[in-house]
């Protein structure tokens, strides 16, 4: 059971993926660009409809919606525009990461790091009686 959900998991990520190139692409119709841009753009933005920490429903707009979503930009998009995307996205999503996005996000990380550490540094070792 836990293969098949993480095989759905890869489908649902592959397809929002594919949604996204499909809401670029000038052969997609307006409609279905329209809804695909919009279910690609709410699921993989951080803002949700029901916020996540609202128990049980804050995860329904993800396990309900965006499916839901997804079938209906699927039903939209003419099928061979589709494959082709899907099949495009299966590619960028095999792509190993950036090495360079890597050492950025790891270098913000380390500065914001030292810069709190910095800041906070002075309060504590007053906050110490030093």
């Amino acid at each position: 059971m836990l293969g098949n959900l993480r095989r759905w998991a890869q489908t649902l990520k592959r397809d929002i993926i594919a949604l996204w190139l499909a809401a670029r692409d000038f052969r997609t119709p307006w409609y279905a660009k329209a809804v695909a841009g919009s279910v690609a753009a709410y699921a993989l933005s951080p803002i949700d409809l029901i916020p996540d920490f609202i128990p049980i429903l804050g995860y329904l707009d993800d396990l309900i919606l965006v499916p839901l979503g997804i079938a209906l930009a699927v039903r939209l998009i003419p099928p061979p525009l589709l494959d082709e995307f899907r099949a495009a996205a299966t590619l960028r999503s095999e792509r190993p990461a950036s090495t360079l996005t890597v050492v950025v996000v790891i270098t913000v990380w380390a500065i914001t790091l030292a810069a709190t550490a910095w800041w906070a540094l002075p309060l504590v070792s007053k906050l110490a009686g030093g």
